[in-house]
């Protein structure tokens, strides 16, 4: 028989395969959208998406996942998931992975955050200030008021203010529904409102689009399901820290595929945001 720590050991290995992979479909990403819509893109996500859905019903003997006790809430999760998806593909564009994760990172410490405005949920003093010190880590690297800010870094702050709302009602849509359902009407949502802009903004596929493609839809998926394996396995709070782990993968993949190395602002920042996110996800858990 397996004990606990064990079980928990393996859900460790698939949070690091799940971000790991989330690392690579930003590699593709970053390239996609220098010749792609953006909503050829997230198109590609969600069709991948609902496919997941079904396999993911099928896994559970779940075969009315079509139905939801909280379609309100599905739709404003699943706008959320675009803009968030949206803003953070648009970020590749315009900045490196590393930059882009970096500040996306402060993901985490604003869903705490907000957890204590939204939910009333309860945040001691001490975890206040280590969301202060976060914020103080994004400043390091966005350098604001100095000649080097760029105002294209808000894209990413942007878009982990838009993760973690998505998150926060994630939290309230799982008391109603199930993991497929969830990811089913985000699929559904996504594919109808994304087909109806990228025939507006449609750009003419090339011989490697397809690749690309194909790429982007594996690895958004593989880093979904290893995600719900990894939770499913070992607890939340064993499973989130490992989030920072992007940070890690960026600043290798984006030297290997496109010779990008933060500087030494961004080094800071990011280890701060790091260390300060660990620690308020290790004492939400605790409270």
């Amino acid at each position: 028989m397996f004990n606990i720590k064990s079980i928990e050991s393996v859900g460790i290995l698939f949070a690091i395969a799940a971000y790991l992979s989330f690392s690579l479909l930003d590699v593709m990403q970053k390239t996609a959208v220098i010749y792609h819509s953006i909503f050829q893109l997230l198109f590609i996500k969600y069709f991948f998406t609902l496919f997941l859905s079904y396999l993911e019903s099928r896994r559970k003997k779940n075969y009315t996942f079509y139905r939801s006790k909280n379609f309100k809430l599905q739709f404003l999760r699943s706008i959320l998931s675009l803009l968030e998806s949206a803003c953070f593909v648009l970020a590749f564009r315009y900045l490196s992975l590393a930059n882009a994760h970096s500040i996306g990172a402060l993901t985490p410490v604003i869903v705490v955050a907000l957890s204590s405005i939204i939910l009333r949920e309860y945040v001691s003093l001490r975890t206040w200030f280590a969301i202060f010190i976060g914020f103080v880590g994004v400043l390091i690297i966005m350098r604001p008021g100095l000649s080097i800010f760029d105002s294209k870094s808000l894209i990413p702050l942007g878009a982990a203010f838009l993760l973690s709302f998505y998150q926060i009602i994630t939290r309230k849509v799982s008391e109603f529904d199930s993991t497929e359902t969830s990811l089913f009407y985000t699929s559904v949502i996504g594919i109808f409102l994304m087909s109806f802009f990228a025939y507006f903004f449609w750009q003419p596929l090339q011989t490697f689009s397809y690749l690309l493609f194909f790429g982007i839809g594996i690895f958004f998926s593989m880093g979904i399901y290893f995600q719900i394996i990894a939770l499913s396995k070992a607890r939340a709070s064993i499973v989130q820290p490992f989030h920072y782990t992007l940070i890690f993968w960026a600043i290798i993949l984006g030297y290997i595929f496109y010779k990008d190395f933060p500087d030494i602002f961004t080094l800071i920042g990011a280890s701060i945001i790091t260390i300060s996110g660990i620690y308020v996800l290790k004492n939400s858990f605790r409270n």
